[in-house]
C-alpha cells in the first residue's frame, strides 16, 4: 500500500505547479534543437531520469538508515513525520505558503548533450528540484524513515521516482499531441492543489498514529 503511495505521490508531483509549466523547456534540452519525438530526445530524457532517480533513491536510504537507528524512539518518530508531513499538506491546499517549496530553473546548453551528460543534468537539477517537489518528496523521506529497512526505503523512493519518470518519459517523447491535457490540467491547478493536499494531510495522520506502519509489515 505504501509504495503505491509512493507512486502516486510521484505522479502528483508530475503535474505540480512549479513543475508541468517547466516541462517544454525540459524537453527542449532533450531535443537540443532536433525533432522533440526522436530517438535522440528519449534517450535524454531517460539519463535525465535515471540521474534524478539515483539521487531521490540514495536520499532514500539515507532516510531509512537514519530511521532504522531510532527503532528505540519509533513512536516519535512517527509523530513528528505526521506532523511534517500534514504540514506539507495543508501548504499545498493553500492554508498556509512556505516559500521554501519554489523550484529553480537555470539555463543549460544542451544542444550537444548525451546520455551520461542528461545522467548528470538529472542529478543537478535533482537538487535544484527539491524544494520545488519537497512535499511529496518529504512525504516519500517520511515514510521510508519509518519503513525499518535500507531495502524498503529504496523501494519507496525508487517507486516514487517511478511515478515522476514514467510521466516524464512519455511526455518527453509526446509532448505536441498532450498540450490539450496539459492546458485542462493547467486550468484545474487549484483542486489538484487541494485534493494533493488531502491525500499528504491523511498520510500524515496515518503516520503520526502509526497505522501507516501496519502497512509495511
Amino acid at each position: 500500500m505504501t509504495y503505491v503511495l509512493a507512486f502516486i505521490e510521484g505522479l502528483i508531483t508530475f503535474i505540480s505547479p512549479c513543475l508541468l509549466p517547466m516541462l517544454p523547456i525540459y524537453v527542449t534540452y532533450f531535443a537540443g534543437g532536433g525533432e522533440r519525438g526522436s530517438a535522440k530526445t528519449a534517450v535524454r530524457a531517460l539519463g535525465f531520469i535515471l540521474g534524478f532517480t539515483t539521487v531521490f533513491v540514495c536520499m532514500g536510504a539515507l532516510a531509512s538508515t537514519i530511521g532504522s537507528f531510532l527503532t528505540k524512539y519509533q513512536t516519535a518518530v512517527n509523530i513528528v513525520s505526521g506532523i511534517v508531513v500534514i504540514i506539507f499538506g495543508l501548504n499545498f491546499m493553500g492554508v498556509f505558503k512556505l516559500n521554501i517549496f519554489k523550484g529553480q530553473v537555470k539555463s543549460l546548453d544542451t544542444e550537444n548533450m548525451s546520455f551520461f551528460s542528461a545522467f548528470l543534468f538529472g542529478i543537478i537539477f535533482s537538487v535544484g528540484w527539491t524544494p520545488c517537489v519537497g512535499a511529496f518528496l518529504g512525504s516519500a523521506l517520511m515514510m521510508a524513515s519509518t519503513s525499518g529497512t535500507v531495502l524498503k526505503g529504496v523501494a519507496m523512493l525508487l517507486c516514487y521516482s517511478l511515478g515522476l519518470g514514467i510521466p516524464f518519459m512519455i511526455s518527453a517523447v509526446l509532448i505536441d499531441n498532450l498540450k490539450t491535457a496539459f492546458t485542462f490540467i493547467k486550468k484545474h491547478y487549484n483542486i489538484i492543489n487541494i485534493v494533493s493536499g488531502c491525500l499528504l494531510v491523511i498520510v500524515g495522520i496515518l503516520m503520526a498514529s502509526g497505522l501507516l506502519v501496519k502497512f509495511l509489515m
